[in-house]
């Protein structure tokens, strides 16, 4: 049998070929950014809050949208995948509050509010994490818990391993645990099964990089403009117009939906209207701004724009105006909607309003064809003013690089594609020819070995064997080995 050193050599040949063959990215792991995760919480849930008993509805917060017939669509994903493992975590941003039971003095006695979901998946099982908001059904203990373990995801047998970006789970069982049930305000017993739930990820096989905090918001930092009255570097305002108003346009009965232009940009549950221009008032919280971009609604006798749209705040109060065209005639500068401007404020050299409650004026009324009446509730305007170019705005969610499907398929469970099969066929090709010169080699040097030990022998039976002789010390020629 081979002598040590050729087993020595042996171990040496198999560890280089397997470390020169084997992919080095498998070792590594990813960064998960971008992405997004729709669940429909649970159907019946939702039927009940809005149907006849509980006469009530629910609100999209931070970004969320709805997608098909009764999902919502959290965005924005940020964790860390392992293709090693199969290791996967994801946190989603964006929530739902559900109201119902409202009571004469308009407080609601259903108020659950379901935010931040987050997937954890190792070792073949899997938990969905949420920031739950709730009032208890009998009681009404009102409880805020932040990442409660809400319910275990189904995902025995899918392989998570080597999954390439981006990663997507699809139709994924969701039954919910003991303290998701106390957390769902007691509306249902642990082991529920709540809808299913799929996702998409983009796994980046480098760290993210970390953005660069701006100059004016760092620590130490004085923002001396935050507080001047005078023009600013950049501005944004976000505004989705209204959810069932969306719903309508790509529904059965709009049969439509919208194009943007002029920069306008997408953001799921909102448009971006971008290149504020403006001046604003940081002593007297006055700011007046216009901003670039179009939407075009279009649909089953539907044809409207919303255009140059336009920011006033003062006093607390802030209106949205826009170039108005339905059926080619203009009509401009209509104010649209009313927000509360009160929490307009500045952070370094941003100021800031966040999802400002917006009702609809009589103009805003008639521009959408008395659909709506004046002061019916449209989704929220969040604003954003960069006073100077050292301030970032802040960021549209983030969806992804590609789609998780709306309506997600009756089939069982799926993982993201596993490695093509040829690669893996040209891997087991490789290392089967690695194994067969490995083989040669140990062949090879082995009977190089039987050649040379008989002279080995031959010249130590000779003569009286030498005590080094008899320890197998080779002498001039010899391979030193026992």
């Amino acid at each position: 049998m081979p002598t040590r050193p050729v087993r020595a050599l042996t171990i040496a040949l198999l560890a280089g070929l397997l470390g020169a063959l084997l992919p080095a990215a498998a070792a590594h792991a990813g960064t998960v950014q971008g992405g997004r995760l729709d669940w429909g919480i649970k159907s019946s849930f939702q039927s009940y809050v809005t149907g006849p008993v509980a006469k009530g509805g629910f609100k999209l917060k931070s970004g969320a949208a709805t997608v098909g017939g009764s999902l919502f669509r959290f965005h924005s994903a940020t964790g860390s995948y392992d293709p090693a493992t199969g290791a996967f975590e994801a946190s989603y941003s964006g929530g739902v509050t559900f109201q119902g039971h409202q009571k004469p003095d308009g407080v609601y006695e259903l108020d659950m509010t379901v935010s931040r979901p987050t997937v954890k998946i190792s070792g073949g099982g899997g938990t969905l994490y949420v920031d739950v908001s709730s009032k208890a059904k009998d009681t009404g203990t009102v409880s805020n818990q932040s990442q409660v373990p809400f319910a275990t995801l189904g995902v025995g047998g899918i392989n998570m391993k080597g999954g390439a970006s981006p990663l997507t789970l699809t139709n994924i069982p969701v039954t919910l645990t003991a303290q998701g049930a106390q957390a769902f305000a007691g509306y249902y017993p642990a082991g529920a099964q709540l809808d299913p739930l799929s996702l998409s990820a983009d796994v980046r096989t480098a760290p993210a990089a970390e953005p660069s905090q701006p100059a004016a918001t760092r620590p130490g930092v004085p923002a001396q403009a935050s507080q001047a009255p005078g023009g600013f570097a950049d501005a944004a305002v976000d505004w989705g117009v209204r959810r069932t108003f969306r719903e309508y346009v790509t529904g059965s009965i709009g049969q439509g939906g919208w194009t943007l232009a002029e920069g306008a940009q997408d953001g799921g549950a909102l448009f971006r209207f971008p290149q504020g221009k403006g001046t604003y008032d940081g002593r007297n919280g006055t700011l007046e701004a216009a901003f670039a971009g179009t939407v075009k609604f279009t649909g089953a006798h539907l044809d409207l724009t919303l255009g140059k749209v336009g920011v006033k705040v003062e006093n607390g109060r802030g209106v949205l105006s826009a170039d108005v065209t339905t059926a080619g005639a203009t009509k401009n500068a209509v104010p649209l909607v009313e927000f509360d401007a009160k929490g307009l404020k500045t952070e370094g050299a941003l100021v800031i309003l966040a999802e400002a409650p917006a009702t609809l004026t009589e103009g805003g009324s008639q521009a959408f064809n008395s659909m709506y009446k004046a002061g019916t509730e449209m989704d929220p305007v969040s604003l954003a003013v960069a006073l100077d170019a050292t301030a970032a705005l802040p960021a549209l969610p983030d969806l992804g690089s590609t789609a998780a499907p709306s309506a997600p398929p009756a089939a069982p469970p799926a993982a993201a594609a596993e490695p093509d099969k040829s690669s893996n066929t040209a891997l087991y090709a490789a290392l089967a020819a690695a194994a067969l010169l490995l083989a040669a080699t140990v062949t090879t040097l082995t009977i190089r070995h039987r050649r040379r030990t008989p002279a080995a022998v031959a010249t130590a039976t000779s003569s009286p064997p030498s005590p080094t002789a008899a320890a197998g010390t080779a002498g001039p020629g010899g391979d030193g080995a026992s």
